[in-house]
This record gives structure tokens, C-alpha cells and sequence, in this order.
């Protein structure tokens, strides 16, 4: 038997004078998305800002026309309901709406002419009763009865909020991180560094081609004769520069330019002159997933190509100590596989079962642990409560282990690509935070980035995640 709404509606000749019916709506900065995407409206006036420090602006009004449309939903889904076709509707608006209002829309009718025709008062009142928008609709009533489910609209992705933004102001608040940039010699490069300087999360230091990075410079428009800039052609020779400055304490943090991550991190990983630390390195990718209301962190994708039990155990860490930097209190920690239950013909499974147990014991620290886990059961609360899976991480996971770096790979990059997640990453493990971005990456996901190692660095140095200023204030007294 459906448990769906069941909608019935009431025909021409059922249509009394005075009959009335009403709904409530809350705006909210969705409905402004969602309607500027479909009426093409982009005035800043009626649209939140996405990017920005703070996140979407609601101090914008809602479109008038937004408020109108609503009055539609109750003439076509209650009064008179399914079958109902407008003839004309006349408003006039009294009162701004801003994002959080909730309104309350009520049609009356007030006259019937020549069947099928059917005149109503419309308006739209405040929470106070103040009215916003007040009319008159003519509508062609139905002839028929129907009586039919509610129907659901097909799904739509439209990002929460920016969740990078927040990460971004907050590193703006330290000192910029010295950052020693490998062969910024071409626009997406040398952008994303000079904007993340220009937003006070880093100081570059440009070592590399100098014709190059200025040919760049000069594509963008960008003065760079502030900055300091090593000159060396060869990549490799380049990086090796960077770590030497960085065992120097010259540079507290690398970022990858327009070199391979091969040569990078080749140099990094050197016995006698790199920066290894005392785990393995591993790569983190944190993405701002539309359907997500916050980061959703993924290790490793990118270095460690099989990793055995030992080198996971340093990978989960890894993962653990930058969710905290971003301000994850306790992060949980999903360890994925094909499957949520061990089974001993998917090695990836034990592994999972022998993380979660480490975690229990202490050690691995910082965060709760789970696995294995599939990965909708680790991500969807539903379809943990499906399977009947009883966990703390379990379709609520903040950080998800894969099993090697192809599974990783491809599933941050079906989110980045497919789902249209925003992705930033960072190296860690080494005795700086490594910035080691995608050659194909915008300047957006490398000044995100750019914030990551700046708040690990912060971590990394104090134990604790960088507070806004306010949070900063109350946690002092």
C-alpha cells in the first residue's frame, strides 16, 4: 500500500464561493538559487553570493516573481487543484521577503463565471500577518475529479554553501605561510600562488624558469616584481632547491607548480636530504561535496599505490590530524571496501577490521574508526540503517579510507568531475606540508589548498585547530 499523498481536487461545479485553502513556505537560499536558474535572473539583488569569505549573503530580497509563483502551488495542488490552468493573475507587492522568512499563502475564491472559469483573491502574508503580495487569479477550474499521489520532482545537486571559505578566511588570519613554489610557469600555476598571496594565506618564494614564470605573469596581468624569484631552469633541480630550503627553515611549505609530482616528490622522499617525517606520506583530498554539508576528506588518491597495513595505519592518521586542523572535532573515519562485512578473500576487508580494532586500543588517535565499509553504508545514513549496520561512522563518515590508490583515484575524481565536488589536497607526513595540486586545477581549488597547509601547519605546530576570532576569544575565557 503507498504511503504517498494522496491529493484530490475539487471541479467547477464542486467550487463554492469562499471556499479558501492556504500553505506555509519558508525562503530559503536554495529557492533563489533554483529560481535563478530557471528564470535566468542573476541580479545581485536577488541572488546570494557563493563565493565568498562569509559564505552565502542573505540579505538579498527574494524576487517578486519568486513570491507570485507560490500562490501557483496552491491553486494547482489544493484549490482547485489538479487539472487547474491559469488565465491570468494580477499582483501587487507590498513587502520585501528575505531568506528565512516564512510565508503564508492563502487563495479564496470569489467568483465563478462561464464554467469553466473561476476567479480567487490570492495573497501571500508574513509570519507578523503583514501582506507581502495580494491579487486576483482567473483560472480554468477543472471538470473532472481527480485523485492522484503527490508526485517527487527528479533530484537536483545544488551545492549547501561554500564550505572552502570558511577555511580560507581563517588561514588568512595567521602570518602567510612562507611557501616555496616549484616552476609556477604557467597561468593556472602561477595564479592560484598569486592569489593565494594576494589573500594573505601564503608568501611564495617562485623558483624556477624566470622567462617562463614572468611570460606567465604577463598573461595574467600580474605584476610579480614584489615577490621573490630563484632562478632555475631544470624542474627537478628546482624542486631540489625548494626542500633545501625547506630543511633550512627558509620555507615552511612546498607547493607544486607546473612539474610532475614525480619530480617533487622524489626529492621529498630523499633519505639523506629530503623532509621525511616519522610516518609515511600520504595524500589528502578535501572536497566540498554539493550534496554534503561538510568536507568530505579522502586518503590516499595519489602517492601510496598499494599500501600495506603499516603504511594505512600512518594513512589513517594523516587523514585524522588534517579533519582536525579543519576544525573536525572528532573525525569519523570510514575504511572502505566492496563490502561491510570481513570476508578473508578481500584482503582490504581485514585490513579495515584491524584499523577500527587499532583505534579502539589508541593506536591510532584523534578519531573514531569503522570498518569495513562499503561505501554507500559509510556515506548514506539510510542505507547503513538498511543493512542494519550499528556504528558511530556509519553512513555519517567525515573521512573515507580507500583501499589502494586506484579505488581513490577514481572515486575523488567521479566526485570532482561527476558530482561536481570542489577538491583541494595537501601531502602530509612530510616535515612540511606539501600543497600538490592537479596541473588541471583552477586557481579556486589551489588557493583552498593553499588554506589546508596553512591550518595543518597551525596543527601541527600547537595540537589544536586554528579558531576564529570570536571562538578564539570565548575559548580563552
Amino acid at each position: 500500500m503507498s504511503s504517498a499523498k494522496m491529493i484530490r481536487n475539487t471541479t467547477w461545479n464542486e467550487l463554492e464561493i469562499g471556499a479558501s485553502a492556504s500553505v506555509e513556505r519558508v525562503c530559503t537560499e536554495q529557492d533563489l538559487y533554483l529560481f535563478a536558474h530557471v528564470s535566468g535572473n542573476v541580479n545581485p539583488a536577488v541572488v546570494p553570493a557563493f563565493h565568498s569569505d562569509h559564505g552565502g549573503v542573505t540579505h538579498v530580497v527574494a524576487p517578486s516573481m519568486w513570491v507570485g509563483s507560490l500562490v501557483s502551488a496552491v491553486l494547482g495542488n489544493i484549490l482547485p487543484g489538479p487539472g487547474t490552468l491559469y488565465r491570468s493573475q494580477n499582483l501587487r507587492f507590498l513587502k520585501r521577503v528575505h531568506v528565512g522568512d516564512r510565508l503564508k499563502v492563502t487563495v479564496s475564491c470569489i467568483a465563478k463565471n462561464e464554467c469553466p472559469a473561476a476567479i480567487f483573491e490570492t495573497r501571500v502574508l508574513d509570519l507578523s500577518g503583514a501582506v507581502v503580495c495580494e491579487g486576483t487569479a482567473e483560472v480554468e477550474a477543472p471538470l473532472q475529479s481527480y485523485v492522484t499521489e503527490m508526485q517527487d520532482l527528479p533530484g537536483l545537486i545544488l551545492d549547501h554553501g561554500d564550505q572552502f571559505a570558511t577555511l580560507i578566511a581563517l588561514a588568512a588570519q595567521r602570518p602567510p605561510l612562507v611557501t616555496a613554489v616549484v616552476c609556477p610557469d604557467d597561468h593556472h600555476a602561477l595564479g592560484g600562488a598569486l592569489l593565494s598571496a594576494s589573500r594573505g594565506v601564503i608568501s611564495p618564494i617562485l623558483i624556477g624558469d624566470p622567462d617562463k614564470i614572468r611570460r606567465a605573469a604577463d598573461e595574467l596581468g600580474e605584476d610579480i616584481s614584489g615577490y621573490a624569484l630563484v632562478a632555475i631552469s631544470d624542474h627537478r633541480a628546482a624542486a631540489a632547491k625548494a626542500v633545501a630550503m625547506a630543511r633550512a627553515g627558509e620555507a615552511n611549505a612546498l607547493m607544486k607548480g607546473n612539474v610532475h609530482s614525480d619530480e617533487l616528490l622524489a626529492e621529498v622522499v630523499k633519505k639523506d636530504t629530503g623532509l621525511r617525517g616519522h610516518r609515511r606520506i600520504s595524500h589528502v583530498f578535501a572536497l566540498d561535496v554539493p550534496t554534503l554539508n561538510s568536507l568530505l576528506f579522502i586518503s590516499d588518491a595519489a602517492i601510496n599505490i598499494a599500501p600495506d597495513l603499516t603504511t594505512k595505519v600512518d594513512i589513517v592518521q594523516n587523514a585524522i590530524d588534517l579533519a582536525r586542523a579543519c576544525g573536525v572535532r572528532e573525525p569519523r573515519v570510514g575504511v572502505l571496501s566492496a563490502v561491510e562485512t570481513v570476508n578473508v578473500n578481500i584482503p582490504s576487508t581485514l585490513d579495515a577490521a584491524i584499523l577500527s580494532k587499532m583505534a579502539e586500543r589508541g593506536q591510532i588517535k584523534g578519531g573514531i574508526v569503522d570498518g569495513p565499509l562499503a561505501m554507500d553504508n559509510a556515506i548514506d545514513l539510510e542505507a547503513a540503517r538498511t543493512k542494519g549496520i550499528a556504528s558511530l561512522v556509519a553512513g555519517r563518515a567525515d573521512v573515507l579510507i580507500v583501499p589502494n590508490l586506484e579505488a581513490g583515484n577514481m572515486l575523488a575524481k567521479e566526485l570532482t568531475f561527476v558530482a561536481r565536488a570542489e577538491a583541494a589536497g595537501l601531502v602530509i607526513g612530510a616535515t612540511v606540508p606539501v600543497i600538490l595540486t592537479s596541473r588541471a586545477d583552477n586557481e579556486r581549488s589551489r588557493l583552498a589548498s593553499c588554506a589546508l597547509a596553512q591550518l595543518y601547519d597551525h596543527f601541527r605546530r600547537t595540537g589544536e585547530p586554528l579558531l576564529a576570532t570570536g571562538e578564539a576569544a570565548m575559548a580563552a575565557e
